[in-house]
């Protein structure tokens, strides 16, 4: 996960953006850089690997100046340097991002045709370039930032200083989180409240679409329409947990919210957005002569291996199978020479999970490994890490943790089916072009949270709680059913839908809601079919679906959550966000402790 600070102070910037970075060292990265303005003119120090490198940069060659930015990056694709690295300038501008531009194409295309000369691979330096020729036109800063950010598609948070503008600095967010610190004379942004800690207890969480005209006298923030709005500025408190909530009342709701956000950053560990194309890390095996995959996991991570179990069979066409790690190596399996096995877990010291590896392993499979903590035994004891960039969960129910999984798979899965040769070019660029959307596909479905919260009340009272999906869609229905079970205690069960008429039709009657899974995809039909059936037994049909779909059969269902309408391969990605925000909500009208629901850890490091 990349992490920024910026600072408009009193006393040298540069040490306290390198200490503002050294707190955010748990996201990851693998490149860091500062940039501040030295009278007037822009001066930055950039170096790949740790701060340590760019600290000892900076020993041989000091970087002056009060007000600045700093930020860790994650390289999106090729390999971490300087010129990849963090903050992109110009002669005008210089700033620093986290998340992607999805549009960055179109927008160097242009921008390259008007005369201007890019020196980076990554998507950031056209942003530069937008806002500078914004400022060539005679915009001033904030006209020039304005503009630019009707022009950018995608999820981002932005720092932005100006040459010629010594007091100012521009923050922007939208699918990103970041904060703004108010000081004594002194102003503060971070993506990451941890990152301010010791600089101020008074923060502002800017809200989606806003943007902030920073100076030393405060911030003026202005919504995404431009019009300028009051934000909560809020005391917190340096050494509590509740500065990692944010303006969250709860860590799973604001852990829910990050997902823009942490999907995009585990996106750029794998996907090249330049050329659509999926980098896996190096093989110490041959992924050509893999005859089948053997995904083990528990929990959460289990529904995000039934999903790529999914993906593994009908992208890259290769055999698969899972079971649950508790269960695994009990049954004495009689392993495929030179098979994979595949494991899954949010922090890599699942006691089954690590048992389940450690047989694998010494029945001679190639092992990889899913995981969010690059330190932790089963990425220790792996051959391969494939590792999500969740971030730091606290809420117990895994959410974020789960859609990166799921993210981290689909791209393991295109990787697979390319060196395969089980998809073309065009089909392989189609499938990455399809996740590069994903991170603000979420962001508008984050948009629909209140319409969520208000059909929690039909749900509230219920006893039990049905969820259905087909393909892709029954492992998020058993997601979706583990979830309202984990926070609000109600029992629900997931099914694949086609399963109903054999036996949990009974269930059905007036008192049973029922979560229809139903993207538009080649199994639609049959899902609405076996949705009918529910419908005319009494049953009370909450049903999420695209445009098309509620189209069709939205007039049947008590209710509807309309999600954009993408790729069915990245469906099951998409339509984890509401059934999260629909239990988190039940949970809290039932009065449920969220964060730390009865019984459960986060993570199971016993049998």
């Amino acid at each position: 996960m990349c992490g920024i600070i910026g600072i408009v102070g009193k006393a040298d910037a540069a040490p306290l953006l390198l200490d503002g970075l050294k707190r955010l060292e748990y996201r990851g990265y693998d490149s860091a850089g500062i940039a501040t303005l030295v009278d007037g003119a822009i001066d930055r120090r950039r170096a790949e690997g740790k701060i340590k490198n760019l600290n000892a940069l900076i020993d041989t060659q000091p970087l002056p100046g009060t007000i600045g930015i700093g930020h860790t990056r994650w390289a999106t694709h090729g390999l971490p340097t300087e010129t990849n690295a963090h903050p992109h300038a110009d002669k005008r501008v210089v700033l620093v991002h986290n998340g992607i531009i999805e549009n960055f194409q179109e927008l160097r295309q242009e921008l390259s045709e008007a005369g201007r000369v890019f020196h980076s691979e990554t998507d950031t330096e056209a942003v530069v370039h937008l806002i500078s020729s914004y400022l060539e036109d005679g915009k001033s800063p904030a006209e020039a930032v304005a503009a630019a950010l009707k022009r950018l598609e995608g999820a981002f948070a932005l720092a932005i200083l100006f040459a010629g503008h010594d007091g100012l600095m521009i923050a922007a967010r939208r699918g990103s989180p970041l904060a703004i610190g108010y000081g004594e004379g002194e102003m503060y942004i971070g993506s990451d409240a941890l990152a301010l800690a010791p600089l101020t207890q008074q923060i502002c969480y800017l809200e989606e679409g806003d943007w902030a005209e920073i100076s030393s006298a405060g911030a003026v923030i202005h919504d995404e329409t431009d019009a300028v709005i009051e934000r909560t500025v809020q005391q917190t408190s340096t050494s509590g947990a509740m500065i990692g909530k944010g303006n969250f009342p709860h860590f799973m709701l604001k852990e829910i919210y990050e997902q823009p956000a942490v999907i995009g950053d585990t996106l750029q560990t794998f996907l090249n957005p330049w050329n659509e194309v999926i980098t896996l890390p190096e093989m110490p095996f041959d992924l050509t002569k893999i005859p089948r995959i053997t995904i083990v996991a528990c929990g959460t991570s289990f529904h995000a291996g039934l999903v790529a179990r999914y993906w593994f069979e009908t992208i890259a066409g290769i055999p698969a199978e899972i079971d649950i790690a508790s269960e695994f190596r009990y049954r004495n399996i009689e392993t495929q020479q030179g098979g994979l096995s595949l494991f899954i877990s949010q922090s890599g010291e699942t006691a089954d999970t690590l048992a389940a590896l450690r047989y694998a392993k010494a029945k001679g499979q190639h092992i990889v490994s899913v995981v969010n903590v690059a330190e932790s035994s089963m990425a220790r004891e792996s051959d391969v890490v494939l590792r999500t960039q969740a971030g730091p969960e606290i809420g117990v129910a895994s959410t974020k943790s789960f859609t990166t999984q799921l993210t981290t798979l689909a791209c393991f899965a295109i990787g697979l089916a390319a060196v395969r040769g089980k998809i073309d070019r065009t089909r392989e660029a189609a499938l990455c072009h399809a996740l590069t959307e994903i991170p603000s596909r979420v962001n508008e479905v984050l948009n629909h949270d209140e319409a969520i919260e208000k059909l929690a009340h039909g749900v509230v009272d219920a006893r039990d709680v049905l969820y259905l999906g087909r393909g892709t869609g029954y492992p998020i229905a058993l997601e979706g059913a583990l979830k309202l079970k984990e926070i609000s205690y109600i029992h629900a069960e997931g099914y694949a839908a086609g399963e109903m008429k054999h036996g949990p039709i009974a269930l059905i009657d007036e008192h049973v809601p029922v979560i229809v899974i139903a993207p538009s995809d080649e199994l639609f039909d049959k899902t609405a079919s076996n949705m009918q059936e529910v419908i005319a037994r009494g049953g009370r049909v909450i049903f999420l679906s695209d445009a098309a779909g509620i189209a069709k059969l939205g007039d049947m269902a008590a209710a509807t959550i309309e999600l954009p309408t993408v790729d069915p391969f990245v469906a099951p990605i998409l339509y984890t966000l509401p059934i999260q925000l629909l239990a988190y909500h039940v949970a809290v009208l039932k009065g449920a402790d969220v964060d730390q629901p009865r019984n459960l850890a986060k993570s199971v490091t016993v049998e």
